[in-house]
């Protein structure tokens, strides 16, 4: 009790609100984790593996990665409780400069991208229930930035993502307690939603369509349909290629599980955070790997493997909804994926500016940043992320195809795409930060141990080793260019930290 009092005087005068209970806790990781991807990404990944248990196989490895970085990262939440998360840990551990460069990084890009990227899909399909709504329905044409590959527009799926992000900005500035209530509320309505597509699509499937489950898992194994290129000719139709296949794939899936660890940002206003961060951190990634292995069960039980690697525009989820709801399951899909995509944005708009809150704090951002509001919650970190995520919305990338025509892509995905694998360093390096602050700081309180210490944290770090090793050789277009992204921090972290005359620690 009197540990409970302490935690509450020390978090009163730094002006947090310790409003985060459990639940509360939990639905922050599953709901950032839970967007659009999972009823999508599960075609590319049939692309590149060729097989049902090759799907599965992919999935499985994501679900042994982000429950072991759970396990682990847990000992740094409850051994540090405070505002900040990875950006905290990482500075802890290493030095201020290597916690920097991620947070510079999630700002960039990997948090205000990934935000762009939600609204943009929960206007996308918006437009299936209201078609004005549409990338190509401009109220601004593309104009072209000089003679680059790059423009900017303003269509009406554009304009609906920049109303979302800019609507949840508002609404998080206005205190705790309202994001938290979207984001249960939302959070509950889309795994309901999940679950409800996964227990109906197994019935329905088993029932009405036994032969393409026997088709599907009678041959778990052999390669099949149309499978795809994964770097210098490779394909799954060779062992080392599917080795190569199977750490690729794994941009689409641990992609579509990040975010997990964005509620130890919010360390500083959970409530008996020694215990409910690393228990929410298991509850929420456990129960949304668990959710996306049935997913995909759902969808072979309702779909052919091949018919899957070829659904239009990926949408798995929309084509088993289909099945489940022959001519309106698109439609119920899409409110689905609308109810998904604003739970998730509302937890990433949340989430993300405490870390920048704790950069303030530092002297290594925006001064104004690291000031609460008179409702507690770091308001210009979340105006300023807002605007940023905003701005992405509007870039497009320009690309002319085979028939001469052009086609506009959106430069954010082609961001997320590059700094997927450098999150992965970060990942790598905080899972790491366990060995290293048990030798740093053996005296350390540590409410919470990492679950197999040290074989779950040594494992997840090699595991996640050997997938950037092949991306970075394999798909070296789409990775190296991350660590450039990254690189940009270095200089901006020297100034900064002369700016802002603040003791910082040199040491690399």
């Amino acid at each position: 009790m009197a540990t409970d009092v302490a935690e509450l005087e020390q978090e009163t005068k730094e002006g947090f609100i310790r409003g985060l209970g459990l639940l509360d806790s939990t639905m922050i990781v599953a709901g950032s984790m839970i967007g659009s991807g999972i009823f999508i990404v599960s075609a590319d990944i049939a692309r590149q593996v060729g097989s049902p248990g090759w799907l599965m196989v992919v999935w499985l490895i994501t679900g042994f990665l982000t429950i072991g970085a759970a396990l682990s990262y847990g000992e740094l939440a409850a051994m540090m409780p405070k505002a900040g998360g990875m950006y905290v840990y990482l500075k802890e551990a290493y030095a201020p400069f290597w916690g920097f460069l991620y947070g510079w990084t999630h700002f960039l890009v990997i948090g205000t991208a990934t935000i762009a990227a939600v609204a943009v899909a929960f206007a996308r399909f918006s437009g299936i229930l209201f078609p004005s709504i549409s990338e190509t329905n401009y109220l601004i044409e593309p104009v072209r930035i000089g003679s680059s590959n790059y423009a900017l527009s303003l269509s009406t799926a554009q304009l609906v993502g920049i109303v979302m992000i800019v609507f949840l900005t508002w609404l998080n500035t206005r205190g705790l307690k309202l994001g938290k209530l979207v984001q249960n509320t939302f959070t509950f309505a889309k795994t309901g939603s999940l679950i409800a597509l996964i227990v109906l699509g197994i019935i329905v499937g088993l029932i009405s369509y036994p032969e393409i489950a026997a088709a599907n898992f009678s041959d778990l194994w052999t390669i099949r349909g149309s499978i795809q290129n994964v770097g210098d000719g490779l394909t799954a139709a060779t062992t080392f290629g599917l080795f190569v296949a199977l750490c690729v794939a794994q941009t689409n899936s641990l992609f579509s599980a990040d975010a997990w660890h964005n509620v130890t940002f919010t360390a500083g206003e959970v409530k008996n955070p020694k215990r409910n961060l690393p228990l929410s951190l298991l509850l929420g990634t456990g129960g949304v790997i668990a959710l996306y292995l049935l997913a995909n069960i759902a969808y072979l039980v309702t779909l052919r493997f091949e018919d899957i690697q070829k659904v239009a525009s990926d949408r798995v989820g929309s084509a088993t909804a289909d099945v489940i709801f022959p001519g309106f399951g698109a439609a119920l899909m899409a409110v689905a994926i609308m109810i998904s995509t604003f739970g998730c944005n509302n937890g990433l708009i949340l989430a993300g500016p405490r870390a920048y809150y704790a950069m303030a704090k530092d002297g290594l951002f925006f001064q104004a940043v690291g000031r609460l509001n008179k409702f507690h919650v770091p308001a210009w970190g979340i105006v300023v992320q807002g605007i940023w995520s905003a701005f992405y919305v509007l870039p497009r990338t320009v690309s002319t195809k085979a028939d001469g025509t052009v086609a506009y892509g959106n430069l954010y995905g082609d961001l997320l795409t590059y700094v997927i694998s450098s999150a992965l360093i970060f990942y790598i390096l905080a899972i790491a930060a366990v060995f290293v602050l048990r030798v740093k700081r053996p005296d350390a309180e540590r409410p919470y141990k990492a679950f197999g210490y040290p074989i779950v944290p040594a494992l997840y770090c090699v595991g996640a080793a050997v997938i950037l090793a092949v991306l970075f050789i394999y798909q070296t277009t789409a990775t190296w260019p991350g660590l450039v992204i990254v690189l940009t921090g270095v200089p901006v972290y020297f100034i900064w930290r002369n700016m802002s005359g603040k003791p910082v620690s040199d040491k690399l």
